[in-house]
């Protein structure tokens, strides 16, 4: 339980409810700030922090320690409150079903300082924390099949250890995982990867990333158009349990 969170809402006269109106989100996402771990998107922490007369850091310390870099933040924040993911990924693994070693992998080909690598890879990991809370989101992750057989630096261990991994998460209930097969002809998700999350309140948001920037989408009628593309690629994956087959095979063909 966030107890300063909690105080902070009765030294100011104020419930969940009338939080919630005075910022315009539904009334149980303000109660879930009250868990460890859920944190308020950044366009909510100021305002809310402000209607409450208590520092941003006094309510939310976790905010202060944060090892994301500063402009995926806002993304953090959404996918924390998600109650659906759903992510397509084309040449990576998805973020929430990496391993350590992989993210630091795939962050050591960047720009980047030892330290910031492993600053990310760790800040990475611990996004996974939500498909372990006691009320996780349903993730529903679609990969193309070359994600599982494109080998990683020289160790070949790390992708056998990743296909494991992806396994053991796609046996969890509120997590499914598709596979498109590499013999499938040409399909929409070539045209790249991305992230649709529902938030309590029933509105929809989606992440874009790129080799220049990401973005975080609200535009309704983008939303509706990367809905109709998720629908079509995930027509052309295997079942469920077919690829949890296929992902197990993968892992053992790396010897």
């Amino acid at each position: 339980m966030n107890h300063a969170f909690v105080a902070a809402l009765a030294d100011a006269g104020h419930t969940a409810e009338s939080l919630a109106d005075r910022l315009g989100v539904h009334p149980k996402t303000v109660a879930r700030w009250a868990n460890p771990g859920h944190i308020p998107q950044g366009r909510h922490r100021t305002t809310a922090a402000d209607l409450l007369a208590r520092d941003v850091d006094e309510l939310w310390p976790d905010v202060v320690r944060r090892r994301e870099p500063v402009w995926f933040r806002p993304w953090v924040d959404i996918e924390r409150e998600a109650v659906t993911l759903r992510t397509f990924e084309l040449a990576w693994v998805p973020g929430l079903l990496q391993t350590e070693a992989y993210a630091r992998a795939t962050l050591g080909m960047e720009s980047l300082t030892a330290e910031e690598v492993e600053e990310r890879a760790v800040a990475r990991v611990q996004r996974q924390a939500i498909l372990h809370r006691p009320r996780p989101p349903l993730l529903v992750a679609v990969m193309d099949e070359s994600v599982l057989r494109r080998r990683v630096g020289r160790y070949t261990g790390l992708m056998r250890e990743q296909c494991e991994h992806i396994a053991a998460c796609a046996e969890l209930p509120h997590v499914q995982v598709h596979v498109v097969p590499v013999d499938t002809p040409m399909y929409l998700g070539l045209g790249g990867p991305y992230t649709l999350a529902e938030v309590p309140d029933g509105t929809h948001v989606a992440h874009e990333d790129s080799q220049v920037r990401a973005r975080i989408i609200d535009d309704t009628t983008e939303i509706a158009t990367l809905g109709r593309r998720w629908a079509r690629i995930v027509g052309e994956a295997l079942p469920r349990a077919q690829s949890l087959d296929l992902i197990r095979e993968a892992a053992a063909s790396w010897t």
